[in-house]
């Protein structure tokens, strides 16, 4: 070996520290139709993903933070801009992956990728497993209905080996199971069969969330209050090495929505979480400073390390037109 190529760092060192060095990157996958665009609308606070299935067949979309733009990344690296409306129209054959920036306060904390579903019999396996190299992590979601089939825990094998940070579990769709009965059944099931394969799973229901509103029992009951606190947390503290799993518990039984329901996207107050944990960690630091301990006494553990992190939800512009006010008896 020359000195020259001894002193060059090794390809995975290389990578390791360029990782460290970036915001995480964190994948939604899943099978087709299991709310991975629903989710990333939920997260990002708007609507830029469609979400009928019949206009889900996208390659992948890399999310970041940015003035509102997207464009085409061609097979060859080339980029051609496209108006977000028109993302549906992406055609498969000279699209490698979607690359859109939106300002929304999750990306300050880290970049989504929204994969394909991989069992779609339309979009080769090929399409999201190029990119898989880019992932540190995923949130895969897997539908209540049918959790964690055959098909999903073969593909989270190959996955999961190429993975170094930890990954989540999303039990989608859950208020599809009407009965308690049913919710137990299947979340003792997920948590048995695919349970070690991930760091946390999650029972959600993301139409309960979008619906939410202004209702704290609506968001909580829908199963998201919890996954966000846990995500927020988990992005907060990304570089700490071993984090112990959560404590998690079944989301509550809520009522079925009603058709006429309107659905409106939250945006999580990310800036207001980072500043009043930097706060809080900032105010330990000064009381620990301030106190000298008595000789022989240990010093106290660090306040920021069971900080519990609650998320507020700010209602997202509505892009819709406003419903007319009716008028009052004295109008």
């Amino acid at each position: 070996m020359t000195p020259q190529a001894a002193q060059q760092p090794a390809p995975a060192a290389t990578a390791s520290k360029a990782a460290a060095a970036r915001k995480p990157r964190l994948a939604l996958m899943g099978e087709f139709s299991a709310g991975k665009s629903t989710l990333t609308n939920l997260l990002v606070g708007r609507q830029p993903l469609p979400t009928k299935v019949t206009a889900t067949r996208l390659p992948p979309v890399w999310i970041s933070h940015g003035d509102e733009g997207a464009c085409l990344v061609g097979p060859d690296g080339s980029e051609s801009p496209v108006a977000l409306a028109d993302l549906a129209e992406a055609p498969l054959e000279t699209t490698a992956l979607i690359r859109l920036t939106l300002p929304a306060e999750p990306l300050e904390l880290c970049d989504l990728i929204d994969m394909p579903g991989i069992s779609d019999p339309n979009m080769p396996a090929s399409v999201w497993q190029n990119l898989l190299p880019e992932v540190d992590s995923v949130i895969w979601c897997t539908h209540a209905t049918q959790a964690w089939r055959q098909s999903e825990a073969a593909a989270w094998e190959e996955i999961s080996a190429r993975l170094d940070a930890p990954s989540t579990l999303l039990v989608t769709h859950f208020d599809k199971l009407r009965t308690p009965r049913d919710r137990d059944r299947v979340l003792r099931r997920v948590h048995k069969e695919a349970g070690d394969g991930f760091n946390a799973v999650f029972p959600l229901s993301l139409s309960q969330a979008l619906a939410a509103g202004e209702d704290m029992d609506a968001w909580k009951n829908s199963g998201a209050d919890g996954f966000i606190e846990y995500l927020v947390d988990l992005l907060l503290n990304w570089s700490e090495p071993h984090r112990p799993r959560p404590h998690q518990q079944p989301a509550a039984a809520t009522p079925a929505l009603q058709p006429d329901q309107m659905l409106r996207a939250e945006v999580l107050d990310i800036g207001g979480l980072r500043d009043a944990a930097a706060q809080s960690q900032s105010q330990s630091q000064s009381q620990s400073q301030a106190q000298p301990q008595p000789r022989g006494t240990a010093a106290p553990a660090d306040a920021t390390s069971g900080l519990h992190v609650v998320p507020r939800r700010v209602s997202a512009p509505s892009r819709r037109s406003r419903r007319p006010e009716t008028p009052s008896a004295g109008d």
